[in-house]
């Protein structure tokens, strides 16, 4: 329940409390009524309204003419198991995937991303990437230097980079190494995200390789938190 002595105003602890039950997937589809709201939480139409008001401007809801709220982004199960990219996972909500090329250049990579790839001069692409042309998330790539300078000739606004690695340029991406983790979007990608100062994201790295076992890109990836939820199938073993 809302906590009325609770310095947080009511309509932000109900925000909070409606973005729990679509991270938790209680709330897939169409959420409950605005008089619903106020009966179960015993709150005013205007509350309820300034609630769901943010969540809409935040592009986690969306309001449709006579038919009511409904959640915006659904959650994705198996992201985790498939190398599939950021296009073909929005396409599986129900999105119309889109793509802005921010900048790109030659570089010489970070001690880390040397220590992960062994690259040490690579090309960048760096890419706003938009569901519904909403974004979503702020994708850096880093390719060998004789992959970034053919991959950048393709007009990178709204493509799909697996689709250009393979359908033009004849490479056969075979595996990745992915890491997962929790953090905030960079200060110079918010002005791209439109989401407030500490917004939480999750972080994704991804190294793929081709079939031989060399190294055809290292990504960095930040996304909206409520993009993917993360489901596991656990057994105990005995003995």
């Amino acid at each position: 329940m809302l906590d009325y002595n609770n310095s947080i105003a009511l309509h932000i602890q109900l925000k909070n409390i409606i973005e729990k039950k679509i991270e938790e997937g209680i709330f897939t589809e169409q959420i409950p009524s605005e008089r619903q709201f106020m009966e179960d939480y015993h709150v005013s139409r205007s509350t309820v309204r300034e609630a769901i008001n943010l969540l809409v401007r935040e592009g986690v809801l969306e309001k449709r003419h006579g038919k009511g709220t409904f959640v915006s982004l659904k959650p994705i199960q198996d992201w985790l198991g498939n190398l599939s990219s950021t296009t073909d996972t929005i396409l599986q909500m129900g999105k119309k995937p889109g793509a802005q090329l921010v900048t790109h250049y030659l570089t010489e990579t970070t001690p880390y991303i040397q220590e992960k790839i062994g690259l040490k001069d690579a090309y960048f692409i760096k890419r706003v990437r938009f569901a519904d042309d909403m974004p979503i998330g702020v994708e850096r790539h880093y390719y060998p230097i004789e992959i970034g300078v053919k991959l950048i000739k393709y007009d990178l606004n709204d493509a799909t980079l697996y689709d250009l690695l393979e359908n033009n340029l004849g490479i056969r991406l075979a595996e990745a190494e992915q890491t997962i983790s929790s953090g905030i979007f960079l200060e110079e990608d918010r002005e791209f995200m439109k989401m407030p100062d500490g917004t939480n994201a999750l972080i994704a790295e991804r190294i793929i390789r081709d079939h031989n076992g060399e190294i055809i890109e290292f990504e960095k990836a930040f996304y909206r938190n409520d993009l993917y939820t993360i489901k596991i199938n656990l057994s105990r073993k005995f003995g």
